[in-house]
């Protein structure tokens, strides 16, 4: 069947975008192929066309996020100078990812380990979380955070603090300027040694 004039051609890019919307507003379990077929207003098999299945959309949203996230960890200021300014740097690029994509990284969060998909995408996060909280014992071991506090209990408090972001930021609203910084003072002013 050829697309009408006033249908829009689905890529799986656009597809994406509609899916992560449906899957944050029904969860994952409590969304169809019916549902996002009638969301993107296009049939079954136009979206089969383009992916194997539901699972494959989250995979490909998951990892959208969790690329972002791993991204930060490549970038010349995350890999030399002192740990505490590389510290810094991840955990503003962390807020920005976060900010940038939010949908995105908002399911990434919802994720609880049903599927295979699921179990990946929480395994990366962990692997994340650890790289960072490396870099949090370094900047302790060099005498630039306190030593009070265990990185892995700091690099989760810093999580928390940047996780919640998804619950109420709103692209566009008054709070949008400035998150990234404010997030940053916030943290290492509390944590520097």
């Amino acid at each position: 069947m050829a697309d009408t004039p006033n249908r829009t051609t689905y890529t799986v890019e656009s597809l994406l975008a509609v899916t992560v919307q449906v899957f944050n507003a029904r969860g994952y379990d409590g969304t169809s192929m019916e549902d996002l077929s009638r969301a993107a207003g296009i049939s079954k098999s136009s979206i089969y066309h383009h992916v194997r299945g539901k699972e494959e959309l989250l995979r490909l949203a998951v990892g959208r996020a969790l690329d972002g996230l791993f991204g930060t960890l490549d970038e010349p200021a995350a890999t030399s100078g002192r740990p505490v300014d590389r510290l810094e740097h991840v955990v503003r690029r962390t807020t920005e990812v976060l900010l940038t994509e939010l949908p995105y990284v908002t399911l990434l969060l919802r994720v609880r380990g049903n599927t295979g998909t699921e179990q990946w995408a929480l395994e990366r996060r962990r692997d994340f979380d650890h790289r960072v909280a490396e870099l949090v014992r370094e900047a302790v071991a060099a005498g630039e955070l306190r030593a009070q506090v265990e990185p892995r209990l700091a690099t989760r408090l810093l999580f928390g603090m940047i996780n919640s972001i998804v619950e109420w930021y709103r692209p566009g609203s008054p709070q949008a300027d400035g998150v990234a910084e404010a997030v940053v003072r916030l943290a290492f002013d509390g944590l520097r040694a």
